[in-house]
This record gives C-alpha cells, sequence and structure tokens, in this order.
C-alpha cells in the first residue's frame, strides 16, 4: 500500500478518523452510548431485556432483537424526509443481524431487546458506526455479549484500499465494504461488498477493515473501562 497517497480529508489509506465514544448518555434507557466518528454523529439507546409487547411474537427459546435505524431530518446536507426510507429499513436489519451474534438471546426467552438508532449527522460509515455504538450500549445495558461487536468500511477510491470511508470517498468510490467483528472470538458478523474488488484487493481490504475493528475495539474497551473504573472508585 503507498503510503504517498493523501486523502480528502489528509488522512493516510490505513487511517481511521477521529473517534469519541461515550456511554450511559441516556438516563431514561436501560443502556445508551454516543459515537462520533469523523463527521458522523450517532445515538443508541437500549432497552431490556423485557417482556415483548405483542407477546404471541416471543420465542419461547430466546430474546427477539428488534433494531430501529432511523436518521435525523437535520442529519444529512439536504433534508430528510421523517418517514423511514427503504433504506433505514434495510440497514436496521443489517445492524440487528451483525449484533444479534454477539448477545446471548437464550438466557433471556419470551423477551425483547429493543435498539434504536438515531443518526445526528451523516458523513460516511453510519451503518459501521451505529454497531460500534449499539455494542456499547447494550454493555451499557447489563446485557451479557459473546464479545464487543466492532465495524468500520473499508473500500477502493481512486484505485487505492482505503480505511473508514467519508462521505466524499464513499459516494466516489469504486467499492465499499463494510465489516463487523466480534475480535476476541475471531468472527465476522457483517460483511458486505458493493462495487467490483479483485481477489487481492478484497484480501487487502478484509485485512485493512480487521486491522481497523481492532483498534475500535480498543477504544470502545477503554470506553467501558474508564466509566466502570470510576463508578467503582466511587463505591470504595
Amino acid at each position: 500500500m503507498s503510503t504517498e497517497f493523501v486523502r480528502v480529508d489528509g488522512r493516510l489509506p490505513n487511517q481511521l478518523r477521529p473517534i469519541k465514544m461515550a456511554v450511559g448518555v441516556l438516563d431514561r434507557a436501560d443502556g445508551s452510548a454516543y459515537v462520533e466518528q469523523g463527521n458522523t454523529k450517532v445515538l443508541v439507546a437500549v432497552y431490556g431485556p423485557r417482556e415483548l409487547h405483542p407477546k404471541h411474537q416471543a420465542s419461547p427459546d430466546s430474546a427477539i432483537v428488534r433494531c430501529r435505524y432511523h436518521m435525523a431530518p437535520f442529519s444529512t446536507k439536504e433534508r430528510k424526509t421523517p418517514v423511514p426510507s427503504r433504506r433505514e429499513v434495510e440497514l436496521s436489519k443489517v445492524i440487528r443481524d451483525a449484533l444479534s451474534q454477539a448477545i446471548f438471546l437464550e438466557n433471556f426467552p419470551r423477551t425483547s431487546i429493543d435498539i434504536f438508532i438515531e443518526v445526528l449527522e451523516a458523513d460516511g460509515g453510519t451503518r459501521c458506526a451505529s454497531i460500534n455504538a449499539c455494542s456499547l450500549a447494550l454493555a451499557n445495558a447489563g446485557i451479557p455479549l459473546r464479545d464487543l461487536v466492532s465495524s468500520v468500511a473499508v473500500g477502493k477510491y481512486k484505485g487505492q484500499i482505503i480505511l473508514d470511508l467519508n462521505d466524499e470517498e464513499d459516494e466516489n468510490a469504486e467499492a465499499d465494504m463494510p465489516v463487523a467483528i466480534m475480535p476476541n472470538i475471531n468472527k465476522i458478523t457483517l460483511l458486505q461488498v458493493n462495487g467490483v474488488l479483485t481477489e487481492d484487493e478484497f484480501k487487502q481490504a478484509l485485512d485493512l477493515a480487521i486491522k481497523g475493528c481492532m483498534e475500535i475495539n480498543r477504544i470502545q474497551r477503554e470506553t467501558l473501562r474508564s466509566v466502570y473504573s470510576a463508578i467503582k472508585g466511587e463505591e470504595e
């Protein structure tokens, strides 16, 4: 990979955007998180496990995960209609499926775990930032997880494989590939490819995505550790 290729925001191909994370930002949710990746800003609230309504939808063997991904009307350059779009419905399912693999759903039969995602500002990578925020919010809610889920997009832009695309890069990319993993158990929970990559480019992109997810996972863990270390210190 050429390190001389400089991107529109000054980053090198293998650099993440600046990341900020916080948990417990909403008092009335069971768990919540706020994540910034570059100019993309996402807020997540989690409720549950709780009794499922209507009851006939409940599973006798596990919890049901319900996820709503929504972009605020002011999140994009042009005002977005508040009515859920087809893309929002699709991403709700994609994010739910990526997260469900991490949750011990069998521990909570006949219940629901409800995840609400609000994209406050969109500048590329909203599904990945949402997954990162959801994972933190689930942990903040005390829901048992096999591992935190960490996510980032890679893509091909001007012939270069790059990490963590912003909106301008995403719109003009020859290919983009959102990836989510559970790093500590070495499992991929999301992998989508839009566009065309050669076999070598795909391998390069996946390796870069995994490295990016590992760094995001480190920040997620530090965020949780700092919060709960402070709480423990107060109790002592």
